[in-house]
């Protein structure tokens, strides 16, 4: 099947699973298109990037964009180095909390992840979550990349925001920005319940030196309510 094909078809899937209220990411991952990983191993190409419209590198990030392009409050949360975790927990006034998607092992693949993934030392396990409030409302779709040998020591509790988690272990860390997309995606939007396009960005966590996860994350436009529009006029 063709990934034009598969595409139409996640779209109907999704609309299928909301009509019986399940989850609609499990029928599609079941359903996904497979690859071939450098070590022959049949690797799911399940995690869901943007389709970008455009795209900004590491050089733009520490620019910053123009206002007119991108609000100011929303440049915070895209390419200020803080916790998302801790920003959507202080926007709502609730607990930010984690729907774990998917923990898969990869291998060496690099999974059609950005090229930084090649930083992070194999074989590799690849984390899927939504994060949302409490209460229950989606605000962004996270997919980190981590070495599967020592992914157990950091994410002692794999349900935690991994914010959450690092903090527990009071772990020292730097999250390098090392790009931005604005860009669009089928899954996303059924899933956010939320027109595209979409902002996201993608990042690397170090430790000591060294490279500790690579991160994907895409926010909801819902975040509107708080931070106001993402074009500043």
């Amino acid at each position: 099947m063709s990934y034009g094909l598969w595409y139409l078809e996640c779209n109907i899937k999704v609309k299928f699973c909301e009509l019986l209220n399940f989850h609609p990411l499990a029928l599609i991952i079941l359903s996904s298109p497979t690859l071939k990983t450098q070590d022959s191993a049949t690797l799911t190409t399940t995690w869901y990037a943007l389709t970008p419209i455009w795209e900004g590198t590491e050089e733009t990030v520490q620019q910053g964009l123009p206002h007119s392009m991108l609000a100011p409050a929303w440049q915070i949360l895209l390419l200020g180095d803080g916790s998302p975790t801790r920003h959507l927990q202080l926007l709502t006034t609730e607990p930010t909390e984690v729907d774990l998607i998917d923990m898969s092992e990869i291998g060496m693949s690099d999974d059609s992840a950005p090229k930084q993934i090649k930083t992070v030392p194999g074989p590799r396990l690849r984390r899927q979550v939504w994060l949302r409030t409490a209460s229950g409302q989606r605000l962004a779709y996270a997919t980190s990349w981590w070495d599967a040998n020592y992914v157990d020591e950091y994410l002692q509790n794999r349900n935690l925001p991994i914010w959450a988690s690092l903090a527990r272990l009071r772990s020292e860390l730097y999250r390098d920005i090392q790009g931005i997309y604005y860009g669009n995606s089928a899954v996303l939007e059924s899933t956010f319940d939320e027109k595209g396009p979409f902002w996201g960005r993608h990042y690397l966590f170090w430790h000591h030196g060294k490279p500790l996860t690579l991160i994907y994350e895409v926010f909801s436009p819902y975040l509107k309510k708080y931070l106001g529009e993402t074009k500043h006029k």
